[in-house]
């Protein structure tokens, strides 16, 4: 549901689901970001921005390989 197309080429979301992710600072590549990573297993998804559209502005920026995708019913 809060999916979206961000034109990154990357999936993209305005908010995670409940209690899958946590984050951290991540200050690599010239500057600071927000890291997410798995909740049960610690590995890299991918960051969030702030350029995301309503009702977040977040932009969850998620490697696609890490996702299941199913359509939607």
């Amino acid at each position: 549901e809060t999916k979206f197309m961000s034109g990154t080429g990357w999936p993209s979301f305005t908010a995670p689901l409940d209690n899958a992710v946590e984050t951290m600072p991540d200050d690599g590549l010239f500057s600071r970001r927000t890291e997410v990573h798995c909740d049960r297993c610690g590995s890299h998804l991918g960051h969030i921005f702030d350029d995301g559209p309503p009702p977040t502005g977040k932009r969850h920026c998620i490697n696609g390989i890490s996702l299941i995708f199913r359509p939607a019913a």
